[in-house]
């Protein structure tokens, strides 16, 4: 490919990296820059590939993976590797950046974007980050002091030149409504009763363990109540011998599925959610509304999905419950306390809602823009 490119979007290799780059370069692409100027620097593990050939943006995949935080014999002989791979990884991203010569670089974090951010800061290419976690990662940690803005999830980021957008989401989570007449018809959609109180349960697209079996267990002691739902989505990997039990009205309401991409859907269903903290999962119940019961991640880099949880904690809008207690007695507490008072749930859905910002995806476009260097393919607007 050749050709002068307006942007490099840097990262991927996961949906929390690729999402919010895709959502910032389709806001590019509403503000007047031609899709053809917004090339992708991806990586060629994961769903980069897949995904970015159907939204039609040009592409890069680099090589590569991320460090394991272990010394263990094994995971030292994968860091070794990694490390090589990362190095290849450079030599081609300099090369991009050589060859597209972009007015700016925007990293969306993780080890798929160093290798152009690196080349940005050497050539200076102006840099923007993007960082959608309360706890930056470690390529954003690095990178920020040579950045020329940041754009944030949240407030309180140690990142410099921090600019609070939000985290891009998806449309269709954009667009969610939760009055009863929603609730109603997207229950009707997932074979629930459209009168019960409702919670939804997901970990992820593979699953989370600790999640499903408390889950599992609190469903059995629950088995006989007829004043409940629950849609359990139980996640791919952890399906195994799943089934789909629908509600006959003679005692507990349960629909057990493998995966759910209605996730808009899910979340205009529930009264609550059940989930982990992940960035883009936080996101969307902010921007959604939806009160929640989150379960970190243990081990998650720099802790972050606890951070992340806390963000909405503070804010009324969440309910923490760490991993290690995330059993069906602590879950089963936590969820009587909070479908016993219907006014509190309403009041931790507006307290989520006042946390999103479903104009993220804009707002992060406008500051690239604001960033990026003056060049033929017009000026930088002015805005921030």
């Amino acid at each position: 490919m050749s050709g002068r490119r307006y942007a490099l979007v840097a990262g991927g290799g996961t949906a929390g990296h690729l999402q919010p780059a895709l959502a910032i370069a389709e806001a590019l692409v509403d503000a007047g820059h031609p899709r053809g100027t917004i090339e992708f620097v991806g990586s060629t593990r994961g769903q980069d590939r897949l995904t970015l050939e159907r939204r039609g943006f040009p592409f890069t995949l680099l090589p590569g993976r991320g460090i394991v935080r272990s010394l263990r014999p094994r995971a030292v002989v994968a860091n070794l590797g990694a490390l090589a791979g990362l190095a290849v990884a450079a030599v081609r991203g300099f090369g991009v950046v050589a060859r597209a010569r972009p007015r700016v670089v925007v990293s969306v974090g993780g080890y798929a974007s160093l290798a152009a951010s690196l080349a940005a800061v050497v050539t200076r290419v102006p840099l923007v980050l993007v960082n959608v976690d309360a706890v930056p990662g470690a390529a954003n940690r690095l990178l920020g002091r040579f950045a020329r803005a940041s754009a944030v999830g949240w407030e309180g980021s140690s990142l410099p030149r921090a600019v609070v957008t939000g985290t891009p989401v998806r449309p269709e989570i954009a667009g969610v409504r939760r009055d009863p007449a929603e609730r109603h018809s997207a229950r009707r959609l997932l074979g629930l009763p459209e009168d019960r109180p409702t919670v939804a349960v997901f970990g992820g697209s593979l699953g989370a363990h600790r999640i499903n079996e408390a889950v599992l267990d609190l469903s059995d002691r629950w088995k006989d109540r007829d004043d409940r739902s629950i849609y359990h989505i139980v996640g791919r990997r952890e399906w195994g011998e799943g089934l789909s039990v629908q509600p006959d009205g003679t005692g507990l309401a349960l629909v057990r599925v493998a995966y759910e991409d209605r996730m808009d859907v899910v979340y205009r269903c529930a009264d609550v959610v059940v989930c982990r903290a992940g960035a883009m999962t936080v996101a969307e119940l902010t921007v959604a509304g939806v009160p929640a019961i989150l379960v970190p991640l243990p081990g998650a880099p720099g802790d972050h999905q606890t951070a992340n949880a806390r963000v909405l904690e503070r804010a009324g809008a969440a309910v923490l419950l760490p991993d290690g207690r995330c059993d069906a007695g602590s879950l089963g507490t936590a969820l009587d306390g909070l479908l016993s008072q219907p006014e509190l749930l309403e009041s931790m859905g507006r307290a989520a809602a006042g946390l999103g910002r479903p104009d993220a995806a804009a707002s992060g476009a406008r500051l690239v823009e604001a960033s990026a260097a003056p060049g033929p393919a017009g000026e930088a607007r002015e805005g921030w």
